[in-house]
């Protein structure tokens, strides 16, 4: 016997089995075959995080023809469990909607190589099976700035994210530094609420914002944010939208809503999955994918709009810093 050819075949051999077993690759498999599962913190009616990352999983199944599933709702206790459910049930693909998702994830897919666990807004990827993706939230929240900034008319604005955590201070960071592209002399309030769903907590903080002088409002703290809203209608101050669409909530009190195509990035995910290129690292999503949008009113200026685009062109050729140049007072 020949046995370098042998020794070829061998490798081959052990080669194709390998790639049998390695989770994502490309298959022959038609969209609606594969195993697909969304697991969502809140409701799918919040108008916000949680409606928008649904809004992605419609978009798949009408566009791509999968089928994707979601459990809506889910505690922070029942992650881990919820994850290992899935996977036992032989789910090919596991997403889950939130970097609170991301050590649970971590530590379950290590036992279940099998099925790959992609954690939207993830940011730690521990394992070949781990693939999460990464919306720039910071840039939509530059966009979101730069309008606050030639909006507010006090110079003062109030700003409140869910949790202190390090995605939600770069994304308040960056729109405060947008703010201050159109009012460099701004006072910013800033808080963070500790909860997504509070209602109550968010029409407070808002209140108590307004009462210190703050003429716009900037809330990403899902449905805290709602609260939010409310109390500016009533106070008659401006609120710009963030993450999903919020300009019909309150009209005439949200004057734009900076908000992320979660259609665009939930398909623009899945085929990636599905063609085996969805990397075992943090996928990052933003402006130059095309997956952060703009929606005004007729509140927001041409003038201020043209700002927007020129920042929106400056991120996607990567040279934000040169358009910030060219307002010298933002620098301060």
């Amino acid at each position: 016997m020949n046995t370098k050819k042998a020794f070829v075949s061998l490798v081959l051999a052990a080669c194709v089995a390998l790639i049998g077993v390695v989770p994502g690759m490309a298959s022959d498999k038609k969209p609606g075959d594969y195993k697909i599962v969304l697991v969502l913190p809140g409701p799918i009616n919040d108008q916000s995080w949680n409606a928008t990352n649904y809004a992605g999983l419609l978009a798949c199944n009408e566009k791509l023809g999968t089928s994707m599933e979601y459990v809506e709702n889910v505690q922070a206790s029942d992650y881990e469990s919820t994850f290992r459910n899935y996977a036992e049930r032989g789910y090919d693909l596991i997403m889950a909607a939130g970097t609170q998702f991301d050590e649970a994830a971590n530590r379950v897919a290590s036992k279940y190589p099998d099925s790959v666990f992609c954690v939207v807004n993830g940011m730690v990827s521990n394992g070949p099976n781990v693939r999460p993706v990464l919306p720039k939230e910071y840039e939509a929240s530059y966009l979101a700035g730069i309008i606050a900034g030639f909006t507010t008319k006090t110079g003062k604005i109030g700003m409140v994210g869910g949790f202190p955590n390090k995605l939600m201070v770069r994304l308040m960071n960056t729109y405060e530094y947008g703010v201050r592209i159109g009012s460099p002399e701004v006072s910013a309030n800033r808080a963070y609420a500790n909860s997504w769903s509070d209602v109550a907590l968010g029409k407070q903080m808002a209140t108590s914002m307004i009462d210190k002088g703050a003429d716009v409002l900037f809330f990403y703290a899902n449905q805290v944010g709602l609260g939010a809203i409310q109390a500016a209608k009533e106070k008659g101050v401006k609120f710009v939208g963030f993450a999903s669409n919020q300009n019909d909530i309150a009209k005439g009190t949200v004057v734009a809503s900076v908000y992320f195509d979660f259609a665009a990035m939930y398909t623009w995910t899945l085929e990636k999955f599905m063609e085996g290129t969805l990397a075992p690292e943090v996928n990052g999503a933003g402006v130059a994918e095309g997956i952060v949008k703009v929606a005004y009113t007729d509140q927001v200026s041409e003038e201020v709009r043209g700002y927007v685009k020129q920042a929106e062109e400056a991120i996607s050729n990567g040279n934000v810093l040169y358009f910030a140049s060219q307002f010298p007072e933002s620098l301060d």
